[in-house]
């Protein structure tokens, strides 16, 4: 059962899901560096909670005591899913070296500016289409109706799997990372991931075509054949780590807009400002806090870190940390220093985020082009996810 307690102490008890958290974790996090910098639970098994920049950068770069083999920040309740066909779990970003070196070095071609700027068009075209849907009818809901409509079909198509199927990949990545409190769903949306990447595989090796599977499965790694079990994790890292991250990442950039209307006025007049407001954007309201496994006993910041504890590695809290940035939690579109670490930071910096910034400068200029004015919905309710990857899950706004 998921722990409902309340907070008592958000030193010694956080938790992530807890719906003050979720609201609103800025407040928390501002509380924590003053008072405890690097926060612990014992909610799911014993976890830390780094709430400074400096803190989350020297521990995404030790490797030697902070593992990447299991990166989920709401673990399966009892035993995980048993899927032997996932013998390399998902890498490279649940591997550590050497085996994170060289899938990394397989993916990255694929996330290049070049090839990323191949599926600009197509990604534009989407765009235009989402909004086509609904311009005329003056309301719409910015997340679902068009935010959660993109990454995961810019995906399908790098994947080379059948668009139509959007909506269920669609659920299994959301009942993967949101839904902390249906285990038994948890377990049905990654078994039903993994069911159809291998059939996915199978045809490929008949049938290749020009796609990331494809290349990935006649590929070779270190001079020998790609194992079946390391496309199947690679493919299904593609599709759980391009969708939710970059979905949440462009609708609470709509909110944003939507709620701030100077900064919307000032995108949609100067194109120019598009560059330095997406990384603002991105520092701003970074979606992602990824796991790491403590692989032995070690002090960090006079904290007794032990062997199996987890670190939750905060980067949407280090992006906000006032030590590292002026006036953090004001967005000031043209920030010209912005070291942020929305993409993380050490080896396991997000190989997609080239094309992650694409999606988002495509979609808020598109949605700019068509709906310059827009505002949050009088009297409706945005609802917000949050966990391993906190934005609107339902955003709705009204325009003229």
């Amino acid at each position: 059962m998921t722990d409902v307690r309340p907070v008592a102490d958000w030193a010694s008890d956080f938790d992530v899901l807890a719906q003050e958290y979720v609201n609103d974790p800025f407040s928390v996090w501002d509380r924590l560096r003053g008072e405890c910098p690097v926060a612990h639970t014992d909610r799911r098994g014993s976890t830390w909670l780094p709430t400074t920049y400096r803190d989350v950068v020297d521990l995404a770069h030790d490797i030697d005591h902070f593992s990447s083999i299991d990166i989920i920040v709401i673990p399966f309740e009892g035993e995980p899913p048993e899927e032997p066909v996932l013998l390399y779990g998902i890498p490279p970003i649940s591997a550590d070296p050497p085996l994170h070196t060289s899938t990394r070095r397989m993916i990255l071609p694929w996330f290049s500016h070049r090839k990323v700027d191949s599926y600009e068009e197509m990604t534009r075209a989407l765009c235009a289409r989402l909004v086509d849907e609904f311009v005329e009818t003056g309301r719409a809901d910015a997340a679902a109706d068009y935010a959660q409509q993109i990454p995961v079909r810019v995906i399908a198509h790098i994947l080379g799997v059948p668009a139509e199927m959007a909506d269920t990949f669609t659920g299994w990545v959301r009942a993967v990372l949101e839904f902390a409190d249906d285990m038994e769903g948890r377990r049905e949306a990654f078994e039903g991931l993994v069911t159809f990447f291998i059939e996915e595989i199978e045809k490929r090796k008949v049938t290749p075509g020009d796609d990331l599977l494809s290349e990935l499965l006649h590929g070779e790694l270190d001079g020998q054949p790609v194992e079946d079990s390391l496309v199947l994790g690679v493919a299904a890292l593609v599709l759980i780590a391009g969708v939710d991250t970059t979905w949440s990442a462009i609708g609470s950039s709509l909110w944003h807009l939507a709620t701030h209307p100077e900064d919307a006025k000032t995108l949609a007049s100067d194109p120019e400002a598009m560059p330095l407001a997406i990384e603002e954007l991105l520092r701003a309201y970074s979606p992602v806090t990824m796991a790491r496994m403590v692989t032995q006993d070690v002090e960090f910041q006079g904290c007794p870190m032990k062997a199996g504890d987890k670190v939750l590695m905060n980067f949407p809290a280090a992006n906000r940390d006032p030590e590292a940035f002026d006036d953090p939690d004001q967005v000031i579109l043209d920030r010209a220093q912005n070291r942020h670490v929305a993409f993380g930071s050490g080896i396991h910096r997000c190989a997609g985020s080239n094309l992650a910034r694409m999606e988002m400068r495509v979609a808020i200029e598109e949605w700019l082009k068509r709906i310059p004015d827009f505002r949050i919905e009088e009297g409706a309710e945005v609802t917000w996810a949050g966990g391993q990857v906190r934005g609107p899950r339902n955003l709705p706004v009204v325009f003229p």
